[in-house]
């Protein structure tokens, strides 16, 4: 028998089982922002998360509800979509990186790291103003005051009163 067509790793659960592990994977995730786990569950959170990722920064209601859906809390949700999304701007796609580490002791296991590629630390630092710019802005445009004209009625006028 082949294996065409068999898509992820059944990790030795049933499938709720399985969804919850992945679900509690991308919660740790969000909220510790590194977490350290077995590579073959790494690589399977790492499409999971990606595509919440990407739900989040359209930040509309629906994604809201999905990315909400898709993590264990809504706290959790909330941090992705109003904190961690936009800091993510600037790519598309390839937010999380793996990182192998040793193997685990007692089973040998591989062990690996999953973080997020940009810095979420730090806070999304406003562009500088270049200061021909800053001197253009500075000036206020000040409009010259028309002197109002009304001869015609003037003269109109006095033309009735010499009559």
């Amino acid at each position: 028998m082949h294996r065409h067509g068999y898509k992820g790793r059944k990790f030795g659960r049933e499938t709720d089982q399985r969804r919850a592990l992945i679900k509690g994977l991308a919660e740790s995730l969000v909220r510790d922002e590194s977490i350290k786990t077995t590579l073959p569950k790494a690589k399977e959170l790492v499409p999971y998360i990606e595509k919440l990722i990407t739900k989040a920064k359209k930040g509309d209601l629906h994604s809201r509800r999905q990315v909400i859906s898709g993590l264990q809390t809504i706290e959790s949700a909330h941090k992705l979509v109003d904190d961690l999304a936009p800091k993510m701007g600037g790519r598309t796609s390839g937010h999380v990186r793996i990182e192998k580490l040793e193997n685990r002791r007692g089973d040998n296991a591989e062990i690996a790291k999953v973080t997020f590629v940009d810095d979420l630390k730090e806070a999304p630092v406003a562009k500088p103003v270049k200061k021909a710019e800053a001197k253009t802005e500075a000036k206020p445009v000040v409009a010259k005051k028309a002197a109002v004209k009304k001869p015609a009625v003037k003269k109109a006028a006095a033309a009735k009163e010499t009559k």
